[in-house]
């Protein structure tokens, strides 16, 4: 555990009935004029930009709506959209969407107007300075990036992803709104939950884990092992729902507190090369690196048992198997593939996805068994 420790948090966070009546306050507060608006066509479509509009209008400012935000974007994709942007005006960004309309979001509100790009800050991530303010919307209850420091992009030519990471890229408010989330296809509703399990068992069991990140990651943990299910099988379960919203924001925070391990490390080749969802890579990982991690975390992980889950285990090797075996049980029931063969990712690839993983030492680092080259193929191979 560290020996110090800090806590990092957007200025304001909404929840609960309504919270999206909130955002005229917040323009209003922020003396905003012109708002960029971001988001993707599906989400426009489905109506889930008109209340944001409404609020924008209400509070006496003028939009424009950037819906072309692409999935899991490169960050060349994601300059294309800060060069929209600059020289515009616009004195806030509003994000509607999930993780990838968020962290572009982020990364357009240090980057519009500066003398660096997004390629810049690959680099060198401490040249960030916020430019602009950054209101979350989010529309998915999982990837946490509502309340994160860091934006992932993809690098193309290195068929990789790479965490930007800087204070000045957490969102100045965030507003956690059921309806955003009431109608999401369970799919994605699963993966991005998972993804949000992975975060708050990660943080809870790594080698920065700390007094502040426990606080949450334990409690998103707890939150999501007893609402993922339902909140994702059952439209109208409102109250798991907003259950799975305020987790995935406590996911976010611990993640700032302490972070993520050798799941999210060795996925990232798996988004960068082979585009796999980030919530379902993560979650086909899961099960083969706590496994792997076991002996090294089995306190933390019966600690999380007896939070969250209060069985008959007795024993801490007991209470720590219970809590793998509960989080696959989770995966099975969501639908997720268990292996990558089913995602068109064959044995052939193992080595270049282990020397690709083995490179994300900002995570892997964080693991508290060490992870070498051949674990890494040995990881993979488990879910082929």
């Amino acid at each position: 555990m560290l020996a110090t420790y800090s806590l990092k948090l957007p200025k304001v966070v909404f929840g609960g009935e309504d919270s999206l009546e909130q955002l005229a306050g917040v323009l209003e507060k922020e003396g905003a004029q012109k708002v960029a608006v971001f988001t993707d066509p599906t989400l426009r479509k489905l109506g889930l930009v008109d209340p944001v509009l409404a609020a924008v209008k209400a509070a006496g400012a003028e939009a424009t709506v950037y819906d072309d935000i692409p999935a899991e974007p490169s960050y060349g994709q994601v300059q294309a959209v800060v060069d929209q942007v600059a020289g515009t005006g616009e004195d806030i960004v509003v994000a509607v969407g999930g993780g990838s309309v968020m962290d572009t979001a982020k990364l357009a509100c240090v980057c519009a107007g500066a003398d660096y790009t997004v390629h810049d800050l690959l680099s060198d991530p401490k040249r960030a300075k916020k430019q602009i303010a950054c209101v979350a919307v989010p529309t998915t209850a999982g990837t946490g990036a509502e309340a994160t420091i860091n934006a992932i992009v993809a690098v193309s030519e290195d068929e990789v992803k790479i965490g930007i990471v800087n204070d000045d890229m957490m969102p100045d408010y965030v507003l956690l709104d059921v309806r955003m989330i009431q109608n999401l296809p369970r799919s994605i509703a699963a993966a991005t939950g998972l993804d949000a399990m992975c975060h708050a068992i990660e943080c809870f069991t790594c080698k920065k884990a700390n007094p502040f990140s426990d606080m949450f990651a334990l409690e998103a943990f707890d939150l999501i092992i007893n609402n993922i299910e339902r909140a994702c099988d059952d439209k109208d379960a409102l109250d798991a729902k907003r259950a799975m919203q305020v987790a995935a924001l406590y996911g976010g925070i611990a993640i700032t507190a302490s972070g993520t391990t050798a799941v999210h490390g060795l996925s990232y080749p798996l988004g960068g090369k082979y585009h796999v969802p980030h919530g379902v890579s993560n979650a086909i990982l899961l099960s083969p690196v706590m496994h792997f991690n076991e002996p090294a975390i089995r306190d933390r992980l019966a600690i999380a048992y007896d939070r969250a889950i209060k069985g008959d285990a007795k024993t801490e090797e007991e209470k720590s198997a219970a809590v793998i075996e509960r989080m696959d049980q989770i995966v099975s029931h969501l639908d997720i593939p268990k292996t990558l063969d089913a995602l068109g990712v064959h044995d052939a690839s193992i080595d270049w996805l282990a020397e690709a993983g083995i490179k994300q030492q900002r995570l892997l680092s964080n693991n508290k068994r060490e992870v070498t080259l051949e674990d890494a193929k040995a990881i993979y191979r488990q879910i082929m």
